[in-house]
């Protein structure tokens, strides 16, 4: 008995990284689950910082995993902050550039150690280069997974082209307003692309933008990797998807919606019950939906990281309210930036007829209750994909990183969503909320959505594009030759 044991092959040995923020950790963690689905032995690594948030959010025995999916952590290298911030941006790209790898490579060595562990046979990296490079020097495949759009994803390629023609970084900040944003630039695989329609973070008159050099750095870390996985579907982006195969061969794989995906298989019940959030979701909202005429609710949420200033938070308080539509809107603790978040009265009077507020709620269950008829949204890729999935149309008011250029595909490619002035305006809000929900063009993007997730529900069904690039990534890529 003991000799066929231990003649038994092992389990692949899937280590799963990823940035170090909410949409990133969902992603990651649901790609995770479909690994372990298909027979992949998984060490999920999570900051020490996330980790306990994940505690303190869902309880101490939240990440308790199973013996065969563990949740461990490393440490990020940024100075103690409030539990439950959320933390900086520039300060994160640095530390992922100078401190990570070595912690990372140290967990490494003690996983291998561990004979209680299969062998390390493949990383899953989500933007963390340091561990691509990290798998490369172990002799182990690394995936690059870029929990984005492939428009996205292409959008960070031309960082390296913009410095180096010296589009960036601007001479000073008139270029921000003087209509240089909307000059004309060739993308590979896109047509009609604008400046202000790339990821934000070459608007900068700084040489050194931590960001920007961060992200065009990992952009191109991504090549070393052994495959890129991006969290889309063939029939979405073929244009983009064909010109990204020609730089990187047989390297990329197109493989979403992951939910979807995750949705016809059977997972055990301890991972069924993980939570993606590191907020607190409050279900009070789905039962005030269950009152509420189908269609009828448009749902706001500006995400995990965007802010906004008082004034704006008033001008979109006062839209909604005024435009009639009932509307379920979550106003996260930290969405106003250093002021006070408190509402008018003459909003908090009408908003008890139609609204509903949330401090944060389970997104996808909103997006595909039948209440549900409208979205606005901040285009982060998480927020886009689920409401594509759900037959959702979205209005959209972008705030930095991949959203302007979600929300340019949004627009004009995909036909599902009409932007939201930077500068919000109340009667722009109010005008823009009625014609997404009972006006001719709104209809036209509420059917337009409902086509692309028919799309999507063929991607990830039997034969579906999204199935097959799942099991060559798998097979030719993460398996143990």
């Amino acid at each position: 008995m003991g000799s066929n044991e231990a003649a038994q092959p092992k389990k692949p040995h899937a280590v799963c990284i990823p940035y170090p923020a909410q949409s990133h950790i969902k992603a990651t963690l649901k790609l995770a689950k479909l690994l372990h689905h298909r027979g992949f032995h998984i060490t999920y690594v999570n900051t020490d910082f996330n980790h306990a948030r994940f505690l303190q959010t869902r309880g101490p025995h939240a990440l308790d995993g199973l013996p065969d999916f563990r949740f461990t952590t490393i440490p990020d290298g940024l100075p103690p902050s409030t539990p439950g911030a959320t933390q900086d941006i520039p300060a994160l790209c640095h530390s992922i550039r100078t401190f990570m790898s070595a912690p990372f490579t140290d967990l490494l060595a003690s996983l291998s150690a561990d004979a209680g562990n299969p062998p390390v046979s493949c990383v899953i990296a989500d933007l963390m280069p340091f561990a691509i490079d990290v798998a490369r020097d172990l002799g182990i495949p690394s995936l690059s997974f870029w929990s984005f759009a492939a428009c996205a994803f292409m959008g960070f390629h031309q960082f390296r082209p913009l410095l180096e023609k010296g589009i960036t970084p601007f001479k000073d900040d008139s270029y921000l307003t003087n209509g240089y944003l909307e000059t004309a630039i060739e993308v590979p695989g896109m047509k009609n692309i604008r400046l202000r329609d790339l990821p934000s973070f070459f608007q900068t008159t700084d040489p050194e933008e931590p960001v920007f050099h961060c992200l065009m750095e990992w952009a191109e870390a991504a090549g070393r990797a052994s495959a890129i996985l991006l969290h889309t579907y063939d029939a979405l982006e073929p244009n983009v998807l064909a010109a990204l195969n020609s730089t990187y061969p047989n390297r990329v794989y197109a493989v979403g919606p992951i939910q979807l995906l995750l949705d016809q298989i059977s997972t055990h019940p301890t991972l069924d019950a993980l939570s993606y959030s590191l907020w607190k979701e409050e279900p009070e909202c789905l039962r005030w939906l269950d009152t509420q005429p189908p269609n009828s609710v448009i749902y706001v949420n500006f995400g995990s990281i965007t802010t906004m200033s008082q004034h704006h938070l008033i001008e979109f308080a006062m839209g909604f309210v005024n435009s009639e539509v009932p509307f379920l809107w979550v106003i996260r603790p930290d969405l106003v930036t250093g002021e006070s978040s408190a509402l008018p009265k003459e909003f908090q009077e009408k908003a008890e007829r139609v609204g509903f507020i949330s401090g944060w709620c389970p997104q996808e269950e909103v997006l595909n209750h039948p209440a549900v008829g409208g979205f606005l949204t901040h285009c982060g890729w998480g927020s886009i994909i689920e409401s594509l999935t759900a037959g959702v149309p979205v209005l959209c008011w972008t705030f930095f990183g991949d959203q302007p250029m979600n929300c340019r595909f949004a627009c004009t490619e995909w036909g599902i969503g009409m932007e939201i002035d930077k500068d919000v305006k109340r009667a722009a809000v109010e005008e823009l909320v009625r014609e997404l929900m009972n006006g001719e063009e709104g209809e036209k993007m509420r059917k337009k959505a409902g086509d692309w997730g028919k799309l999507a529900r063929e991607a990830t069904g039997p034969g579906g594009s999204s199935i097959v690039n799942l099991d060559r990534l798998v097979n030719e890529v993460l398996l143990p030759k």
